[in-house]
C-alpha cells in the first residue's frame, strides 16, 4: 500500500481543481462607516426596543458588521438615502417611533425612493401607459423614458397578450429595476424618434412604374 507521501508526490498540481475563494466585501471606507454609524444612531432614537435587538456592545458591533455587508451588496452608501429610510420608518408609525428594529433588508428597501419621488408616474399609471402604447394602432406618447424602458424590458407583445395579472407583475418588476438604474445613473433605452408625416411606400407596382418611366425617358433622350 502506498503511503500518503508517495501519493502526494505523484499528484500534478495543475490537475487539481481549484475551489473558488469566497467573495470578501471591500474594506469599509471612512464615508461608509459614517453612514453605518448614522443609521444606528437614528435607529436607536426612533426604535424604543433597540436594546432587545442589541443588548450589549458585542451584539451592536456584530449588527453593524452584518448591516455593512448588506449595505455594500445593495450599493447603499449615501446619507441622503439613509435619511429617506429613517423618515419612511417614522412615517409608518403615527407617533414617529417604531416599536421594533427593522432588519437590514427591510431598512434598505425603505431607503429606495419611490417612482413618484423621482418625478415618475406611479407603477399603476405607468403600466396603463405602457399598455396603451403597446397597441399596434397606437401613436406612442411616453411621459418619461423610464416608462418606455420598462415597457421594452417587459415586451410589447407580452403587454398586449398576457392576462393583466401576469403582464402587470412583469411590468412592475421591470419598472422597479428601471428606477434603480436611474438612481445608479445607468443609461436607459432611447425613445424612438417619430416618423416623418409623409412616408414613401415602395411596392412592386410602384417600382415597376418608376422603372417604366425611367426607360421611357431614356428612349426619348436617345431619339
Amino acid at each position: 500500500m502506498q503511503t500518503a507521501h508517495e501519493i502526494a508526490t505523484r499528484i500534478d498540481p495543475a490537475t487539481v481543481p481549484v475551489t473558488a475563494k469566497a467573495v470578501v466585501p471591500k474594506q469599509l471606507d471612512e464615508g461608509s462607516a459614517l453612514v453605518i454609524n448614522a443609521v444606528f444612531r437614528e435607529l436607536q432614537s426612533c426604535c424604543p426596543a433597540w436594546r432587545q435587538a442589541w443588548p450589549d456592545d458585542k451584539a451592536l458591533a456584530a449588527a453593524k458588521k452584518s448591516w455593512t455587508k448588506a449595505f455594500m451588496a445593495a450599493g447603499l452608501h449615501s446619507l441622503e438615502q439613509v435619511r429617506l429610510g429613517v423618515e419612511q420608518l417614522r412615517l409608518r408609525h403615527g407617533d414617529d417611533r417604531a416599536p421594533w428594529v427593522p432588519g437590514s433588508g427591510e431598512f434598505i428597501a425603505l431607503c429606495q425612493p419611490s417612482a413618484e419621488a423621482l418625478g415618475l408616474p406611479e407603477a399603476g399609471k405607468a403600466y396603463r401607459e405602457a399598455c396603451r402604447n403597446a397597441h399596434p394602432a397606437a401613436e406612442p406618447r411616453w411621459s418619461h423614458p423610464a416608462v418606455h424602458h420598462a415597457a421594452c424590458e417587459t415586451g410589447f407583445h407580452e403587454l398586449r397578450s398576457l392576462p393583466e395579472e401576469k403582464s402587470r407583475k412583469l411590468f412592475e418588476r421591470a419598472y422597479a429595476v428601471t428606477v434603480r438604474m436611474l438612481l445608479a445613473g445607468e443609461p436607459l433605452r432611447e425613445i424612438p424618434k417619430a416618423l416623418p408625416e409623409k412616408v414613401s411606400i415602395c411596392t412592386p407596382e410602384v417600382g415597376r412604374s418608376a422603372l417604366a418611366g425611367l426607360r421611357s425617358a431614356l428612349k426619348g433622350g436617345s431619339a
